[in-house]
């Protein structure tokens, strides 16, 4: 009988529930005639779970409950990499030019997060943020940093004049004058993006892990033209894509025939973190006052969501584009950025202070000096090495860096190639977390509109 049981499986009853049992044989046949049946259909397919990706298929699914779609995921969960890697701060919309797209989205993106947060329960922080200014050319700076944010409608933005109002706020911050913005917050993003998974897998949407695209090809269904391959063999087919690959976005574009640039270069932030016991003297964001000369922001005090404090980041060439520590090498990656024009004319602009980013990198003491301006009781003793992430960094020939949008689609001469399908966001620009649902919105919109959707 036990024989007999495991060529054929059968139902069994254990403790008063019946159980199916399956023998090996059983098994192999289903799967054999589930692979049969060949790639699943979908009406959109959406490539990469980080939090623009995720956040662009669900708002797509909500819309249009009876699309079949899929996001394409290459890792073993979502969030693995620049959502999962960034500092965590619900920016407030200060910064941008007022009027431009990054602007809107952030500013509407903030109030967007905090009522799905509130909706579906996921803890933040309103820890908000000082924007310091230590000397008077960076007063001015402030002053015009003010005026943005009130253009921008950033939400209860105050001025704050010398030492004592500033300590009000942080006890051990000095400075000039701060700009200060209540609604900044701090949030665990990749929570954030497990959540659109969820709210997109309970309209019917389907999730695929491990799954890393490398390739789009001609289907032969023509009702399903596009068909979507993995590195392991997997393969999909849709009527249309969308790619939002972070870190691989230009990659992705390649593969349907759009050209290299802009290429995204791999920049490594790395932070300290501050000993627990001073730990509590930080009470929320402390931001340098940007410098236009530079295209990075510069270090800054960033307390997390389990109690730690972040401290940095600086920027370094990241020699591979999921490269979070200086071992991690990849040579393809490498040459593909030290080839590339645009990022030998970045380079040569910022030698210098691109030098001095690698010498901090190595003797974390010098970092430290940066954030003594903003708080002088913290010193090296206090922090060790934390953890890093790495950002995609869009750049075109010249060695501008893309502030921008960047959607690409190749058409082919005939306007009837497969690219023509294949829609790809190959630039969504920081604060993308903070503007993810407002970006979400844009991304729907764009797809309805390019898809007749």
């Amino acid at each position: 009988m036990a024989h007999l049981s495991r060529i054929l499986g059968g139902l069994i009853v254990v403790s008063g529930k019946p159980r199916l049992i399956l023998c090996e044989g059983v098994k192999t046949a289903i799967e054999r005639s589930l692979s049969s049946r060949g790639p699943r259909e979908y009406d959109v397919v959406v490539v990469g779970g980080g939090i623009v990706g995720a956040a662009s298929a669900r708002e797509l699914k909500l819309r249009h409950p009876k699309l079949k779609m899929a996001i394409l995921e290459k890792e073993h969960e979502m969030a693995m990499h620049q959502t999962g890697h960034n500092s965590g701060v619900i920016h407030a919309g200060i910064y941008y030019k007022p009027g431009s797209l990054k602007a809107k989205l952030c500013v509407e993106g903030m109030h967007l997060m905090y009522q799905y947060c509130d909706e579906k329960k996921i803890p933040y922080k309103k820890v908000g943020k000082l924007i310091v200014a230590s000397d008077e050319v960076e007063v001015g700076r402030l002053a015009e940093l003010h005026n943005r944010a009130i253009q921008n409608k950033v939400p209860d933005i105050k001025m704050l004049k010398g030492v004592e109002e500033i300590q009000n706020i942080e006890p051990y911050c000095v400075g000039l004058e701060a700009l200060w913005s209540p609604h900044t917050g701090i949030i665990d993003y990749g929570l954030v993006t497990k959540q659109y998974g969820v709210d997109f897998k309970e309209k019917g949407g389907e999730i695929y892990l491990n799954f890393e695209v490398n390739g789009f090809g001609q289907s032969s269904d023509k009702n399903y033209p596009v068909l979507i391959r993995a590195k392991d063999g997997q393969s999909v087919k849709s009527k249309y894509v969308l790619t939002c690959g972070g870190l691989q976005s230009d990659k992705l574009a390649e593969l349907s025939g759009c050209p290299r640039a802009p290429r995204i270069i791999p920049f490594r932030g790395e932070y300290l973190l501050l000993n627990s016991k001073k730990a509590s003297m930080i009470k929320g964001n402390i931001y340098p006052v940007p410098d236009p000369r530079f295209p990075f922001l510069g270090v800054h005090f960033t307390p997390r969501m389990d109690g730690s404090v972040w401290l940095g980041p600086n920027a370094v060439l990241a020699f591979k584009r999921e490269g979070y520590r200086w071992s991690d090498i990849s040579l393809s990656d490498l040459v593909d950025a030290l080839l590339y024009p645009g990022f030998l004319k970045l380079a040569v602009k910022f030698m210098l202070a691109g030098s001095q980013e690698v010498i901090k990198s190595a003797i974390p003491a010098l970092q430290v000096r940066s954030l003594q301006k903003f708080v002088p009781s913290i010193t090296a003793a206090d922090v060790e090495r934390g953890p890093a992430g790495v950002r995609a960094q869009a750049l075109d020939m010249s060695g501008s860096l893309i502030e921008d949008f960047v959607f690409d689609m190749y058409k082919g001469q005939d306007g009837a190639a497969i690219g023509s399908r294949v829609l790809h966001c190959r630039n969504a620009p920081s604060p993308g977390a903070t503007s993810s649902l407002a970006i979400a919105r844009m991304m729907a919109d764009k797809l309805e509109d390019q898809f007749q959707l």
